[in-house]
């Protein structure tokens, strides 16, 4: 420890509160919050965080909502860029307006220089959005330390009057105001809501939209945004001063999650005299980053690795010089690392260094979701979020008001908790550079994540110039009437190149003009393939090409004829919107598919469009087509056992649960799915052209599903039976723990991992490791693991209750007509899969076996007795 950090914490001496330490209370409900951030080199105004918020609000529960913003434009707090840089933001919390002269007279004017001051403006009545509590007033100060207060702190500290020791009493300062009027009493009259340095903080007792709404945030711009909704799991949850974000001194902190060891982080700062006022977990997380980040000046890394460790085979496949370091770490915080499962994300205001950050940490469990994006071009955005369709509403959002940006990122992802290869953690930094800004994203090694940088992205608010050529394109489409679809997309595929955007904008509103004419069936299952593969592009950014799709295939579906309209001899579809689900009536002789407009439909519930299919489906409709999902939840769920001729068709942002307790049926996502996918899935297919998010299949009994892509954390734990699983990419960690699924060459279950990945190219390439975690097949009784590393990358230190067996002709025979069903599913050959370096391999050096110990000894055993 720095003799500075020995000196700032020494002075907190005074500040431990006197009697009988309190304890926390838990709460009856722990987990399941919705967190959400975004960082932008533009500044956006907050009603683009308003709707993820609103997006997640069944992850909420009206007890707890909050938010945060960075790098604000001085304009909308009405004073300049100067004093907002200089000076702090001090955001008390009135929840008695007659505390105001007394706070005043004792904790603001005797010390601090006030530049300006101001109540927040809000709605006239808090019971206009549906709120129980009334919201505190907030009064907002620009204020500096006075110099004689500051030069007396600073020596009484030993310490120089600098920017460092000024934090360090505005941080002293609010502890004293929340002590005096918050901690110490029965009765909360003020809390300091925020101090930092152009970054704020608002929260209440309700929904995160709700703090937007009510204290009228829609038109403020800022660089950086988080929300959070939903209680903490511990503290008094139904205070305002209990919910999420918490204020360390110059950053802002929510989670999801909840801590094991609360109790020996809290006994770990009470050893460096910091003391929990708020008597959180999330306090006590920005507590401890502070700590780390403030006191001790760790590099932002090494605050990373010591909230969540790196451990197992992960630390050992580190460098030398950070397994010596990340060694220390852990010896020296150990018991102050939050025990998860939680995500963090924070927001961080540096204005002496024109930076501004938003971080996302996953601890080493991984039970709380979590999925990052990035989009670049002229306007540049990265997210993090619990939900990919919480991003998803962020930049629609962004993209009904501003065509720099595009409803679709041009990168997903997840982050596998104390990874070599990344951490776990990603920083998008904002760094202003004379007028303007730009955003970069860094892992927690400080290694740039790029996104197709080098590509370019269309603006669909610009004119894009009809050009001859497109006339000679236009017999592709001509050709849909004769051509099957299949054909046709190969032939568009082998031009995708060549062409510009210009080109794409009209051959897709020619294949809508002709789905239009009669051929809806057609051109949708063109514009699905167009979709759903990957080909070379070119110089044009994949997110881009598929904006435009998937703009043409909403717009083809809108021109389907209502359920309600005369009857239609050129279509077999009808549809149906949210003002019409009252004539819901069962499909005439020529009618086949049932196509939902899901815009206006309700996440969940008896209003949802997943509640409605089921409706359908008990007036004969079989077979659904469900287009512009904006996140809703549960389709596919509900239609019992006889449902083997149901087929669901997904476009758009589909939500989680979809596909759980499946049995029978077939179910399509085209794009990536989200958490939960095919939970005690029972019987039937599924098919995700993309990746699923945390605990796919979990309790799963059966049931045959393709992935193009990866799986997050944790898949199929506790599945039974004979589920049958091909996953083309990978999965984080803990694939199939405690899978139970018999014997696979005797009727049981698997899963194949492939640990392949598309390149910005469009071309399959094998991933560096086609199973980067540990816990592989942990605790497994049954089944098998079939995973393609001809490289032998896996070790047996991976398992965990598994042995790497030999692959034999019968494994082969077994795993080859899901390879070949894959292949036409995904257009991943199989002999592209059994090629290494342009060499065809059989099968034994491409695939490696993993069963259960138990199955292993057993079959070692029977060998035996057999010799």
């Amino acid at each position: 420890m720095s003799s500075a950090a020995d000196k700032i914490l020494r002075s907190r001496k005074s500040l431990a509160p006197g009697g009988q330490r309190k304890k926390f209370t838990k709460s009856s409900e722990e987990g399941g919050c919705g967190v959400v951030g975004f960082a932008s080199n533009l500044r956006l105004p907050g009603r683009h965080i308003f709707q993820p918020a609103l997006q997640m609000h069944n992850r909420g529960n009206g007890k707890g909502g909050g938010i945060a913003a960075a790098d604000i434009d001085p304009v909308y707090l009405g004073v300049d860029q100067t004093v907002l840089d200089e000076c702090y933001l001090l955001q008390i919390a009135l929840l008695d307006r007659d505390v105001e002269k007394e706070l005043e007279k004792k904790f603001i004017f005797p010390r601090l220089r006030v530049l300006h001051s101001h109540y927040l403006s809000t709605l006239s009545d808090y019971r206009d959005l549906g709120l129980e509590n009334r919201p505190p007033d907030v009064k907002r100060y620009f204020v500096r330390v006075k110099k004689e207060v500051l030069e007396r702190f600073a020596a009484e500290l030993g310490l120089p009057a600098s920017r460092r020791t000024e934090d360090e009493f505005i941080w002293q300062n609010s502890f004293k105001i929340n002590r005096r009027f918050y901690a110490s009493l029965g009765e909360k009259r003020a809390f300091v809501l925020s101090h930092a340095r152009n970054l704020i903080i608002l929260k209440i007792v309700g929904y995160a939209e709700n703090v937007v709404q009510y204290y009228q945030l829609e038109e403020m711009p800022a660089r950086v945004w988080i929300a959070h909704q939903r209680y903490p799991t511990k503290g008094r949850v139904w205070h305002p001063g209990g919910a999420h974000p918490f204020i360390g001194m110059n950053e802002a902190l929510v989670h999801n999650g909840d801590f094991a060891n609360y109790h020996s982080v809290c006994e770990y700062l009470r050893q460096r005299d910091i003391h929990p006022q708020f008597l959180t977990d999330t306090e006590v997380s920005v507590l401890t980053f502070d700590l780390w980040s403030r006191i001790y000046q760790y590099p932002l890394e090494y605050v990373i690795e010591a909230l969540a460790p790196t451990t197992e085979l992960d630390f050992d496949r580190l460098p030398r010089r950070r397994q010596k370091m990340y060694s220390a770490l852990q010896k020296t915080h150990m018991h102050g690392s939050p025990d998860g499962p939680w995500f963090f994300i924070i927001a961080r205001s540096f204005p002496d260094r024109g930076r501004y950050q938003l971080l996302g940490i996953t601890d080493t469990s991984m039970l709380r979701p979590q999925v990052f994006a990035l989009q670049e071009g002229e306007a540049q955005i990265g997210l993090c979020a619990s939900e990919k369709q919480a991003i998803d509403a962020t930049l629609e959002s962004l993209s009904r008001l501003d065509g720099r940006f595009r409803p679709i990122a041009d990168r997903y992802w997840n982050a596998r908790g104390g990874s070599h290869t990344d951490g776990g953690a990603f920083i998008f930094t904002v760094e202003k550079k004379g007028g303007g800004a730009t955003l970069k994203c860094s892992n927690k090694f400080g290694e740039a994540v790029r996104a197709e940088p080098d590509k370019i992205a269309c603006d669909l608010s610009r004119q894009h110039p009809y050009r001859e050529r497109d006339k000679e394109d236009a017999e592709l489409v001509e050709m849909l009437s004769d051509v099957q679809p299949e054909a046709l997309f190969r032939l568009i595929a082998s031009r995708a190149a060549d062409v510009d955007f210009s080109w794409w904008l009209r051959t897709v509103d020619r294949i809508v003009s002709h789905g239009a004419g009669g051929g809806t069936d057609r051109a949708l299952r063109l514009f699905t393939l167009l979709n759903d593969r990957r080909y070379r592009l070119g110089d044009k950014k994949l997110s881009s090409v598929l904006q435009i799709i998937r703009s043409g295939i909403n717009r083809l579906l809108e021109n389907v004829p209502l359920i309600n309209e005369g009857k239609d001899n050129h279509s077999t579809f009808r549809r149906i919107i949210v003002s019409e689900r009252r004539v819901l009536r069962p499909p005439r002789p020529d009618e086949e598919i049932l196509a939902v407009d899901a815009s206006g439909f309700e996440p969940e519930g008896e209003n949802s469009d997943a509640h409605l299919l089921l409706e359908a489906f008990e007036l004969g409709w079989k077979k659904f087509i469900v287009f512009s999902l904006r996140g809703q939840r549960f389709h596919g769920c509900g239609f019992g056992p006889g449902s083997d001729d149901l087929r669901i068709d997904l476009y758009g942002s589909s939500g989680d649960y979809a596909g759980s307790g499946l049995d029978g049926g077939r179910l399509f996502i085209h794009g990536d799915a989200q958490d939960q996918l095919g939970q005690i899935m029972k019987r039937g297919k599924m098919v995700i052209h993309g990746s699923v998010g945390q605990t796919f299949m979990y309790g799963a009994k059966g049931g045959t599903v393709y992935v193009r892509g990866n799986a997050a954390g944790r898949p199929l734990i506790n599945a039974v039976g004979r589920p049958r699983v091909v996953i083309n990419g990978t999965c984080l960690d803990f694939l199939a723990e405690s899978f139970m699924a018999g014997d696979a060459l005797n009727g049981g279950g698997f899963v194949i991992v492939n640990g392949m990945e598309y390149d910005e190219e469009g071309k399959l390439l094998p991933l560096p490791l086609p199973y980067p975690g540990s816990n592989l097949f942990s605790l497994a009784s049954g089944g098998a693991l079939y995973i393609r590393d001809p490289a032998r990358t896996l070790l047996e230190q991976q398992l965990n209750g598994g042995r790497i067996a030999e692959m034999s002709p019968e494994d082969w025979e077994l795993i080859k007509p899901y390879l070949d069903e894959n292949e036409e599913l995904f257009g991943i050959e199989v002999a592209d899969l059994l090629t290494v370096k342009g060499k065809k391999l059989p099968p034994e050096r491409i695939y490696r076996k993993i069963l259960p110990m138990r199955i292993s000894v057993l079959a070692r055993e029977l060998a035996d007795e057999e010799d």
